[in-house]
């Protein structure tokens, strides 16, 4: 991909686009065409797309590449990465997604903290000043899954589900995701952290005219069982005694049920007792 470095754009030197896509034939020409506007040059990691993206991101002046097959959006930014790692003069690498949600007009502002030094990511948050038109759902599930990572991570932000991102070389030289799917986000708030990066937010605003691809309950529970997956890996004394604490509570309410039974009947529920001993036993 050294072709890449040799190429010319009118964009802001040194600032290159990453966007994972899957299906994203409507949408990904005027996003690479307005980013270019904002960006040196612009990647289109093409994540096994079956419809037409490969050839309108690439008529769009998108460098373009292609995976084999679909392969999750945290594997499709990784390969990105990897790629950019090897191009000369990159100053700031801007994250953002091929479906249309984030607007190129907010790049410069973005990423400002990376090119003063002032920071190693930037995150773009809908829940800062500028306030977006975003469903009532979303946002509920959006600050849980941001109330859980904050927990799990140590690193607090205001919206860990964003997908509008700018890192520095240094710190996506350092990244390197193990999850494949959308909780890729919350690992970079793991990362954060346990590298000792400076992670900083930005207001941004963000485009909901389009349903969602994917179920929006399947999606939450894919990101929240992924950020249990990272919280037991990188945090398992923190992971064990919040499990511990789950069962402790569920086995001393199921206790409760347990002895009101009992001095109601003078009867033992055998089942109940059995599951209420086996919970904090477990615990």
């Amino acid at each position: 991909m050294d072709q890449f470095a040799d190429e010319e754009s009118s964009g802001i030197e040194g600032v290159v686009a990453l966007v994972a896509a899957y299906n994203e034939a409507r949408f990904i020409g005027s996003v690479v065409i307005n980013t270019l506007r904002h960006a040196e040059r612009v990647i289109v990691v093409d994540d096994g797309s079956s419809d037409g993206t490969v050839t309108i991101a690439r008529k769009a002046g998108a460098d373009v590449v292609e995976m084999e097959k679909n392969g999750g959006k945290g594997r499709a930014i990784q390969h990105g990465l990897d790629i950019i790692a090897r191009l000369a003069g990159v100053r700031a690498i801007v994250l953002l997604d091929g479906d249309g949600q984030h607007d190129p007009l907010e790049i410069p502002r973005m990423i400002q903290p990376v090119l003063l030094g002032k920071a190693d990511l930037v995150v773009g948050s809908r829940f800062l000043d500028v306030k977006s038109d975003i469903p009532k759902w979303r946002q509920i599930g959006q600050h849980g899954l941001t109330w859980f990572t904050n927990v799990a991570s140590g690193t607090p932000l205001t919206d860990s589900q964003s997908g509008f991102r700018v890192l520095s070389p240094e710190a996506a030289q350092q990244l390197k995701f193990q999850t494949s799917d959308f909780s890729m986000e919350s690992e970079m708030q793991f990362a954060v952290h346990d590298l000792g990066l400076i992670a900083a937010e930005v207001p941004i605003t963000c485009v909901y005219e389009e349903p969602s691809k994917r179920n929006p309950v399947l999606h939450g529970i894919e990101v929240l069982m992924g950020i249990t997956r990272l919280m037991a890996h990188v945090r398992p004394l923190f992971f064990g005694t919040i499990s511990a604490c789950f069962l402790w509570l569920l086995g001393g309410a199921l206790s409760i049920d347990v002895l009101i039974f009992f001095n109601q009947s003078e009867k033992l529920p055998l089942t109940s007792s059995l599951l209420t001993f086996m919970l904090i036993i477990d615990g």
